[in-house]
């Protein structure tokens, strides 16, 4: 927390923290301090802070930050998240949440790195545009939509994906989008990490109608013949 004194009263700011006073700031110093938490801004957010499209423009020409997409933008020497399409799929897409093969990666339950950001959004939501990166969407009737959903932050953005009892029924009932033995050894992986215990999953099967597809694989693996 920074404390700035002014001619009659003291302002704090959060952002900024050991760094001069707002007065000495050029707009490339505010860009690149705004950019380091987090790491990823929009550009709306880069104007309402007082920073102007040129000086953003400027600080891309010079290498000082990345245009990842339209209208969103990283520091150049932002710390490497494997995550990294999650959080920008989130800034454009604040109520979209991680689902399928992508869900299963973010809880390391696969190997697989899908070549598109898989999300979910409600069966009659307005499909956005998003430039970058890739994403397939899945719509999903309620409850199938609002449940199981946690929020992790990734790169100081909030990212809504879903939990492992809920990413693994997902994958077992739609076999279309995610491969059966991904789907089996994912349902292993977490039984063997003890990312979930078996009741939970088993109530997930049995709450988003996976439980006869994925019921009898959780019953082998946890038997103990």
């Amino acid at each position: 927390m920074a404390y700035y004194k002014t001619s009659n009263r003291t302002v704090i700011c959060p952002r900024f923290c050991n760094i001069p006073p707002p007065e000495t700031l050029t707009q490339n110093d505010r860009l690149l301090s705004y950019l380091r938490e987090p790491p990823i801004v929009r550009a709306y957010e880069l104007r309402e802070a007082g920073i102007s499209a040129t000086a953003i423009s400027r600080a891309v020409s010079a290498g000082e930050i990345v245009r990842i997409g339209r209208g969103l933008y990283q520091a150049i020497d932002a710390a490497s998240d494997p995550n990294t399409n999650f959080a920008e799929v989130a800034k454009q897409i604040p109520r979209a949440v991680i689902c399928l093969v992508s869900a299963l990666a973010f809880h390391s339950l696969t190997d697989q790195l899908p070549r598109k950001v898989w999300c979910a959004i409600g069966a009659k939501d307005w499909e956005p545009k998003v430039s970058y990166p890739p994403v397939r969407m899945v719509r999903l009737r309620e409850p199938y939509l609002s449940e199981g959903v946690e929020t992790h932050r990734i790169e100081g953005v909030p990212v809504r994906i879903y939990s492992v009892p809920k990413s693994l029924a997902d994958a077992f009932q739609n076999p279309k989008l995610v491969d059966r033995s991904v789907a089996i050894k994912s349902l292993r992986t977490a039984l063997g990490k003890r990312k979930a215990s078996p009741a939970a999953l088993m109530k997930a099967a049995t709450t988003f109608r996976a439980s006869k597809v994925m019921g009898p694989y959780l019953e082998a693996l946890t038997s103990n013949g």
